[in-house]
């Protein structure tokens, strides 16, 4: 516990985290039921979501943390069982509506559900043990968006060399979010195949290729066990997924550069302290005091109060 001024803080209560199954549950719920509801998704995180953040606000003083990490840990395998959920009700749709606007729609909506319970979790996951059970279902976390690379490429560069021109994951100064999508995808892609070469893995022995040639063979059997349109709709959930993911990547460090050479501080990622944004995604917000302590468990973070503010209206990227 902590104290400002007579007053002892005590650390924020876990269950307020249980709001980032909100979305997930509402997808799946949607997805099932069809026709106008597919858009559930979409609405609640892209509509209600913003009005949350700005009527919930920042607290005005940072909880210290829990002792026990427990129920943050079980928070998680419950938002990788979503993920499968989410995928299988939306293979439930795609299923019986085909092509139909349904099926694309449900895409998206689970897609914002596979950014968040499938990529942000599969991101905290990653930082475990190589090898444990949390690592392997991260990577599952990871197939279901076909990024498999991502944590090899996360853990070895972007944490490394962030905000230096050598970090395909940081977006320059100027540079519109178009531009960074199309520079960072492939680079990442590329950077994390060079990674395992450099380690004398090369062709078929790269865990990068090997990747690639899963999640190839993923798709041939969703095509051969569903049909082209189940297949469309899974592409185009884990291609949002993955552009939810490179837009956090260009807003949390966008325009913040520093030298090779220079020590990385809290001035190179952008904080958010919104308290529904912290709850939702998992304390992403609270970024500069991720890259400073990489092995920290999520519930761990503290803001920093020195680290740049991101502002809460963040859609003018979108220009």
């Amino acid at each position: 516990m902590s104290r400002q001024g007579n007053e002892t803080l005590k650390p924020e209560s876990w269950a307020w985290h249980l709001m980032g199954l909100i979305n997930p549950i509402l997808v799946i719920l949607c997805n099932l039921k069809g026709d106008w509801w597919v858009f559930g998704g979409l609405v609640f995180v892209l509509g209600v979501g913003p009005f949350l953040d700005l009527a919930l606000g920042k607290a005005r003083t940072p909880r210290p943390p829990r002792a026990s990490g427990l129920p943050f840990e079980i928070l998680l395998y419950v938002h990788a069982a979503l993920q499968f959920i989410a995928l299988a009700a939306l293979f439930y749709r795609a299923g019986i509506d085909g092509n139909a606007w349904t099926s694309w729609i449900a895409a998206l909506s689970t897609g914002l559900t596979s950014g968040v319970s499938g990529i942000i979790v599969a991101h905290e996951l990653g930082h475990k043990r190589p090898g444990s059970s949390g690592w392997w279902i991260g990577r599952l976390n990871l197939l279901s968006v076909l990024y498999l690379h991502f944590t090899t490429e996360h853990n070895y560069t972007h944490h490394k060399l962030v905000a230096t021109s050598e970090d395909p994951a940081t977006a320059f100064f100027g540079e519109s979010l178009w531009a960074f999508i199309l520079r960072t995808i492939p680079s990442q892609y590329l950077d994390a195949i060079s990674i395992h070469e450099r380690k004398g893995k090369k062709a078929l022995k790269n865990p990068v290729i090997q990747g690639s040639i899963i999640q190839v063979t993923l798709l041939v059997m969703i095509y051969v066990f569903f049909d082209s349109a189940v297949l469309g709709a899974f592409l185009l959930q884990a291609g949002f997924a993955i552009f939810l993911l490179e837009y956090i990547n260009y807003i949390r460090h966008y325009g913040l550069k520093r030298e090779l050479d220079e020590r990385q501080t809290e001035y190179h990622s952008w904080q958010a302290e919104e308290r529904w944004s912290r709850w939702t995604l998992l304390e992403l917000t609270r970024h500069p005091a991720h890259h400073l302590k990489a092995s920290e468990p999520f519930w761990k973070l503290q803001p920093f109060k020195s680290a740049p503010q991101l502002p809460l209206d963040t859609t003018d990227v979108f220009g």
